[in-house]
């Protein structure tokens, strides 16, 4: 077996369970002889190392990684921005042009010694290491995101602790909407997909679920409001998905910075108003945000992350590269990058846990 000395990068928004991979490839690693390093703040360490007072590149140790596996959140740091398949540079005229950087981000891994990568990320940081890949780099991908938008794969770490978390919160609100007589409105993240309000909505018992997938008429949610008014139910709960649009409208944008993905966001406020307004009944509207994004990962989210890890390793052992590890019980197997990142995981209309909450009575705005 040939010493290889490997690279982890963690891009995108962090999520539960990133620093259990991050423990099981630098102790698969090391148990065969290798060596691990961390790239700080996604490729920034590699590319402006100057940015960080202890290096940009960190080695990883035993003692580094342990007692990790609980903590959420990345120790080697992550983020967002400066994507180097499009990377924005401001001229000289002041504006801003996108040039693609990868090319260079591949020689200075080579000239570092690395002989291998593992990606840790969502569609935008597997993307990115399938260009790597392509330029000769030999890259494995790690599914990262609590959408559970990567396709390929039956789930990515980090969801089931957000929808337990979200489960959690719509919990509590059922004892204070229910004291006031309210209709609250829980928005939650997922982007363009509906998987953690779909879940969390049905497991917390939600009367409405609003998703991507299926456009909504308000006056449908504000229907199932009054009738369960007239049946002596005095309060609703409104499970809201941050990519949620009515019927001929728009997804709802908050904010976009240079490099950056847009910000969604605003929809669960705009429900909550609408139905006010059309119920006559007082609303609350919780933003739950980032608070899926912190806190220690589920049992579930830290196995699924161990077992991630460590096939990312025997994948490189095995010469394998452009791939992405992923769940398909009871094994994990390897899937091409192009296909994982080739569509996004959206919900299907016909998928068990729709008919599950109609069957319940649970509206969805159609």
């Amino acid at each position: 077996m040939s010493k290889k000395k490997i690279a982890i990068s963690t891009g995108g928004g962090d999520a539960p369970g990133l620093n259990a991979v991050i423990r099981a490839i630098t102790l698969a690693a090391l148990n065969r002889g290798w060596e691990c390093y961390g790239i700080r703040d996604g490729y920034n360490g590699i590319m402006m190392p100057e940015e960080f007072k202890q290096g940009g590149i960190i080695q990883l140790t035993r003692d580094r990684v342990r007692g990790i596996t609980h903590l959420g959140g990345t120790i080697i740091g992550t983020t967002n921005r400066g994507n180097p398949l499009n990377y924005p540079v401001i001229g000289e005229d002041g504006q801003i042009t996108e040039v693609d950087r990868t090319q260079e981000l591949v020689d200075l891994f080579h000239q570092q010694g690395f002989d291998a990568l593992i990606s840790i990320g969502g569609d935008g940081s597997l993307a990115i290491a399938n260009a790597l890949s392509n330029k000769g780099l030999q890259v494995i991908g790690v599914p990262k995101t609590i959408d559970n938008d990567l396709d390929k794969t039956v789930v990515t770490f980090g969801f089931n602790s957000a929808v337990d978390f979200a489960t959690e919160a719509i919990d509590r609100l059922h004892s204070t909407a229910e004291s006031h007589r309210r209709i609250m409105v829980v928005e939650v993240m997922g982007r363009y997909a509906g998987w953690i309000a779909l879940n969390a909505g049905v497991a917390g018992s939600a009367d409405a679920i609003l998703i991507p997938e299926i456009p909504y008429d308000i006056n449908k949610v504000a229907q199932k409001i009054k009738m369960r008014e007239a049946n002596g139910r005095h309060f609703s709960i409104i499970v809201v998905a941050e990519g949620a649009i009515p019927i001929g409208g728009e997804v709802s944008v908050i904010g976009k910075s240079i490099g950056q993905a847009e910000r969604l966001g605003g929809v669960g406020h705009k429900v909550g108003a609408a139905l006010e307004a059309l119920t006559g009944k007082e609303s609350r509207t919780v933003v739950l945000g980032h608070l899926l994004r912190g806190g220690t990962p589920t049992a579930e989210d830290r196995l699924i992350s161990l077992r991630f890890g460590a096939a990312a390793v025997r994948a490189i052992d095995e010469g394998a590269s452009g791939v992405m590890v992923a769940l398909d019980p009871p094994t994990v197997n390897y899937v091409p990058l192009e296909q994982a990142t080739n569509r996004m995981k959206r919900v299907p209309l016909d998928c068990d846990t729709i008919m599950t909450a109609r069957d319940l009575g649970v509206v969805f705005g159609d």
